[in-house]
């Protein structure tokens, strides 16, 4: 299993980098997770946009889908010989609006999921848990079935004791990191003494910072997080940087 990151910007791009969006791969499948500005651009420089399998999506914020509906008119209008199957889009349901808008005719479909059931999406088995944010948003844990390689991707999140559990042993913890230490029970994202608190208790083999703030050195947001997690090494997401599970 491999993560590639696209964008990792919080809220907004900025500097010629982009927001939340990551491309996760396994054997022949290609999952896109969130869609946020600059993904298409992006996503260009590692896959054919076509050669998708599917898209999930944390939840509905605009740095987090705001290249969903041109990657949905790439599948629309790029020509092809042969016709394109319908691009699987998953996300919830709690925002009637947006989900209807994850279906295109002929294009996409939305598919929707729940945090009582596991979904099963390709090689993956996806369990969620709803995370503290201003609108519904959930983190995502993937097993690998093959091999039992675990990913966890926070989505967005303020404090929640749940993530000590729900990162379990991660082999890969993607966490939101969007605030420097003094900000902590913050109300949408996390700090990054709790970044890296939630990776020492759970016990995850490697931290990543994502959704980074545009101001301040993050050299200094990554040896906060580092300082909480004790000998569990952290990283920062970059565009194009490359992460194997």
């Amino acid at each position: 299993m491999k993560l590639t990151v696209l964008g990792c910007l919080g809220a907004y791009p900025y500097a010629g980098q982009g927001t939340t969006s990551y491309l996760l791969q396994t054997d022949d499948f290609n999952l896109l997770l969130d869609a946020g500005s600059s993904t298409l651009l992006e996503l260009e420089k590692e896959l054919d946009p076509l050669d998708l399998d599917a898209v999930i999506l944390s939840h509905y914020h605009h740095d987090h889908i705001a290249d969903l509906g041109v990657l949905q008119y790439y599948w629309q209008l790029f020509p092809t010989e042969e016709p394109k199957p319908l691009l699987p889009i998953y996300g919830h349901t709690e925002d009637e609006f947006h989900f209807n808008d994850l279906s295109m005719e002929n294009v996409s479909e939305g598919r929707p999921y729940f945090e009582s059931e596991e979904l099963k999406l390709g090689p993956f088995l996806v369990t969620f848990m709803k995370t503290i944010h201003p609108v519904p948003c959930y983190a995502m844990r993937f097993v690998e079935v093959k091999t039992g390689a675990v990913f966890v991707f926070t989505g967005d999140s303020g404090y929640l004791e749940g993530f000590n559990q729900f990162a379990k042993e991660a082999d890969l913890f993607l966490a939101d990191t969007y605030l420097f230490n003094g900000h902590e029970h913050h109300k949408a994202h996390f700090t990054a003494q709790e970044a890296g608190s939630f990776a020492k208790t759970a016990r995850v083999k490697k931290l990543v910072l994502t959704h980074l703030p545009q101001q301040g050195d993050l050299a200094v947001l990554r040896e906060q997080a580092q300082a909480a997690a004790g000998t569990i090494p952290v990283d920062l997401a970059a565009p194009h940087k490359k992460f194997e599970i």
